[in-house]
């Protein structure tokens, strides 16, 4: 069970400086206490009402890769305050992400007024994620009628041989450059007929990029 430890303070005064290295001990203690592997920690001074937090966006991306399942924090505050606390709750729950707090010692826990605004988002970003993909069904059915010919881009044949699956990766790399989420482009490939999964996409990606790198 891999675990991520982050620690914020608001301003640079002396006694916050205590204070992240006084979280990061407890919260240590805390990941024994369940049996977490920390894997990593991180801390920052910055405003809890901020998104542009740099050590912050450094989780949420391990947390998109799935490079862990648990994140410990002093308490919800230090996750973020007003607006900014619910999207990035929004965001951790997206990626399955469970939420670990000293205050509650051991697993946080949403208020009814959270749930409920966390619910509303979810909604309509579920409604946005469909029209989304409808625009692309639709744009995609517009440029098969104008000729385009999408077989001709699909080929996974890299190195001669037949792959694990038939996964169109300079298909996948083109549709990431257009910004599209790993959700979104295996519902697009599975418009062209390769069944796909969104783990299945995200893998393929991420090896060409690491070949690529190489």
């Amino acid at each position: 069970m891999k675990a991520i430890i982050y620690c914020r303070v608001s301003t640079e005064k002396e006694e916050q400086l205590t204070s992240i290295d006084r979280q990061e001990a407890e919260l240590e203690k805390l990941a024994k206490q369940f049996g977490f592997d920390v894997i990593a920690c991180f801390s920052e001074k910055a405003s809890g009402y901020s998104l542009d937090r740099e050590e912050l966006l450094n989780v949420l991306d391990l947390a998109r890769d799935g490079e862990f399942q648990y994140l410990l924090i002093q308490d919800d505050t230090r996750l973020g305050r007003g607006k900014a606390k619910m999207a990035i709750l929004h965001q951790l729950i997206k990626y399955n992400i469970k939420l670990f707090t000293l205050s509650n010692n051991g697993e946080y826990t949403l208020t009814e007024a959270d749930e409920m605004v966390l619910e509303i988002v979810s909604t309509v970003e579920e409604y946005q994620r469909k029209l989304h993909n409808m625009k692309i069904r639709r744009g995609m059915k517009k440029a098969v009628k104008d000729g385009y010919k999408p077989q001709r881009n699909l080929s996974n044949n890299t190195n001669g041989g037949r792959d694990k699956k038939e996964v169109p990766i300079s298909e996948i790399v083109r549709l990431k450059n257009m910004k599209l989420t790993f959700h979104d482009i295996s519902l697009t490939l599975k418009g062209l007929g390769f069944n796909v999964s969104k783990a299945t996409v995200h893998r393929r990606y991420k090896e060409h990029m690491e070949n690529t790198d190489n």
